[in-house]
């Protein structure tokens, strides 16, 4: 019996995790069952990572704003605004594709420090800061393309927003070679990684996963993965994107879950005063994060414009809303202090699914919106009765 509660115990305390995880599989078999198999297409599966791309690269880095207790409204703007920037070089400046991409990430990292400075050093809520640049990066967003739309651009730059991995079978194979090969590797690498932190924790006296439990999960884990690699495998293969969304996950959640940085972040979150005790440096963190975010914004916007192969001045309107909706979908803490990485990125997925679940059963957008207000209002309603129950349970 001491097992049995044991094993209780931990699960209860990994409600909000375990809730998205259930979340997810009952919209896909619910979409899955009323789209007549559409939704698990492997059309529909490329599709779905290819369209929703910007917005994971968005919540990737709005995660870790929120966990440090800020907030970001200007990613909507700096997404159409280095879109546009991308137009101007490339095509009116006739700078390389390559070299653009990089000035583009620079020019994002450079308006986070300017958002950063005033945030960090100034001390004007992140909020005020970033509605200003909402309206700021809009404005020069239409001043750069004077209210115009540019395009084409080339198939080189189109490649990182819709591109793909070259077919190693030559278009013959039943399933791509080369996404099979990398589907097993991620697979493989994610249960050695696993195992390994679970030995570590182990080690160290941390341990408190439940055996069966930490197997299942792993199972499930891996069997999601190779059931992607099947769907990929047997359309076009792997999109270029998903090896940038692939690369930033892993790297952003070892960022966040080993690094002094990532640390800092969770604990500027969870109390700044007590940070600033403690010997935290919160200015200089607070302003890493948002040249990190402008970074990221900037990502996004080459994704996005390569993908429609089109630099817009209304490009990334609503971007904002959907990456925070993403992340707090994702189990996020509405007062910081709490969230990860992989939680955005399902967060994310979730609001993918519904979107395009939704427009195959031809409901209309008015509606689409409202239920997503609801699916948000849900997420953030779950995370407060937690609290509410973990604080009952203290007393």
């Amino acid at each position: 019996m001491t097992a049995v509660s044991s094993a209780l115990h931990y699960l209860t305390g990994q409600l909000r995790q375990i809730g998205l995880f259930i979340a997810l599989i009952v919209i896909i078999i619910f979409f899955q069952i009323t789209t007549n198999g559409i939704t698990l297409a492997p059309i529909n599966v490329s599709n779905l990572i290819v369209q929703n791309s910007y917005i994971l690269i968005l919540a990737v880095g709005m995660v870790m704003v929120i966990i440090a207790g800020h907030i970001d409204l200007s990613v909507g703007s700096v997404v159409a605004f280095v879109g546009a920037m991308s137009g101007v070089m490339i095509t009116q400046w006739h700078m390389p594709w390559w070299l653009a991409i990089v000035a583009c990430l620079v020019l994002g990292a450079v308006v986070g420090m300017w958002q950063g400075f005033w945030i960090a050093y100034f001390g004007i809520p992140s909020f005020i800061v970033t509605l200003a640049g909402m309206l700021t990066f809009r404005g020069l967003t239409q001043i750069a393309l004077q209210n115009q739309q540019i395009s084409p651009f080339p198939d080189e730059f189109r490649a990182l927003g819709s591109g793909f991995l070259p077919d190693l079978g030559g278009g013959t194979s039943l399933l791509e070679p080369l996404t099979v090969i990398l589907g097993v590797l991620a697979t493989a690498g994610m249960i050695l990684s696993d195992m390994k932190q679970r030995a570590s924790r182990k080690k160290h006296g941390l341990e408190d996963e439940p055996l069966p439990w930490f197997v299942l999960k792993m199972v499930f884990t891996a069997g999601l993965i190779l059931l992607i690699t099947f769907l990929l495998a047997s359309y076009r293969g792997t999109p270029i994107v998903l090896i940038v969304m692939g690369v930033l996950m892993v790297g952003y959640s070892a960022v966040m879950a080993n690094s002094v940085w990532g640390r800092h972040i969770y604990a500027i979150g969870g109390n700044m005063h007590a940070a600033e005790l403690s010997g935290v440096n919160t200015k200089r963190v607070s302003f890493t994060l948002f040249i990190n975010m402008g970074v990221l914004s900037a990502l996004a916007g080459l994704v996005f414009t390569a993908q429609l192969n089109l630099a817009n001045p209304k490009a990334g309107d609503g971007f904002e809303l959907d990456a925070i909706a993403a992340v707090f979908i994702g189990g996020a803490a509405v007062t910081g202090g709490i969230g990860t990485v992989v939680g955005a990125i399902i967060g994310g997925l979730i609001i993918g699914i519904l979107n395009n679940g939704m427009s195959i059963m031809g409901v209309g957008t008015e509606y689409q919106q409202l239920i997503k207000g609801l699916v948000l209002l849900a997420a953030v309603a779950f995370d407060v009765f937690n609290k509410r129950r973990a604080k009952a349970a203290t007393k």
